[in-house]
């Protein structure tokens, strides 16, 4: 028998949630997806250790601080992984530029320029952008340019659906942060599958999108475990960690196919405008607080990234 990682594969495109060039060439996705935190992780990676090495040695030479280093290095990493995957790779916009629309596309432009000058076009890239009002709007600038965005830290259905208003290519909600959340409110040491709270966000992203033809992918993401994985299976992507691909790898039992386009249950169009997307965000405490936090995440790595760059470059 197939592994449910072999079998989930059939149904659904499987993303490398790592930036490190080891894992990518073991699990073999179709596409990666990065953030300062996985990047973080990639500078102790050892089979990325010359790439390194060779940016932060260019940086210097070229008289550039570490911030400026920072950024071509996790382009560098980037452009490593295009040629190891046959899809798309993620590239995050800085977490602190989440409130400053001008600022996110003049970034984003920046990083596909980075691409450009190392032999890569922008059909191999996807802009990674907060789910942030402003982030959004990014996101719509951007695409109507014809680059291609992967909108993050996406916790409730009011980003969802400002996210397909504004023609995101692709969403990523946050299946275990919304689940680490809950267990914390509710004093509780798990969910079942079907009764998680993060499962059945994505479940009801999915059915919203579905039931409206809406094309914007969606990208399941920050998984806890493989339960909530497998009641997800037929999402369109999902990006999971190596060490949940090596526990799907290893398990031999049948996986049932769970979403699909023809069971979308018919849900109405919403309209949602910006004092509608503030309130109705702002009404979801969950949704409130793990945006918040995960931006200040982001950017509490970007800014160690900065740090052990500018350590190594003396």
């Amino acid at each position: 028998m197939t592994n449910v990682l072999d079998q989930l594969r059939e149904m659904t495109v499987v993303v490398a949630d790592t930036g490190e060039v080891a894992a990518v060439r073991k699990y073999e996705p179709v596409d990666c997806t990065t953030n300062p935190s996985l990047v973080l992780g990639a500078l102790k990676d050892p089979a990325s250790a010359d790439l390194i090495t060779r940016e932060i040695e260019a940086g210097r030479k070229a008289g550039k601080s570490p911030e400026a280093v920072t950024e071509t290095l996790t382009v560098a990493v980037g452009a490593e992984l295009t040629r190891l995957v046959p899809g798309r790779v993620s590239t995050e916009v800085d977490a602190c530029l989440s409130f400053d629309t001008q600022a996110s596309v003049a970034r984003a432009h920046a990083i596909i320029a980075d691409y450009a000058a190392r032999g890569i076009g922008k059909e191999r890239i996807l802009i990674k952008l907060a789910s942030t009002w402003e982030g959004i709007r990014a996101a719509e600038v951007l695409q109507k340019e014809g680059i291609d965005c992967n909108l993050t830290l996406l916790f409730s259905m009011a980003q969802a659906v400002a996210c397909a208003d504004a023609g995101a290519f692709l969403i990523s909600p946050f299946v275990g942060r919304i689940t680490d959340w809950y267990k914390k409110a509710e004093g509780v040491e798990g969910y079942a599958p079907d009764e998680d709270p993060g499962v059945k966000s994505v479940r009801a992203i999915y059915d919203y999108y579905k039931s409206n033809g809406i094309k914007t992918v969606v990208m399941g993401a920050s998984f806890r475990n493989t339960g909530q994985i497998k009641a997800l299976a037929g999402c369109d992507n999902l990006t999971i960690s190596p060490k949940l691909l090596d526990e799907l790898a290893a398990d031999t039992s049948d996986l049932p196919r769970v979403l699909s386009p023809d069971k979308a249950s018919g849900m109405a169009p919403v309209t949602m405008d910006e004092a509608t997307f503030r309130w109705e965000v702002n009404a979801d405490a969950m949704a409130t607080e793990k945006l918040a936090e995960g931006i200040r995440n982001f950017d509490a790595d970007h800014k160690k990234l900065i740090a052990l760059v500018a350590e190594k470059m003396g």
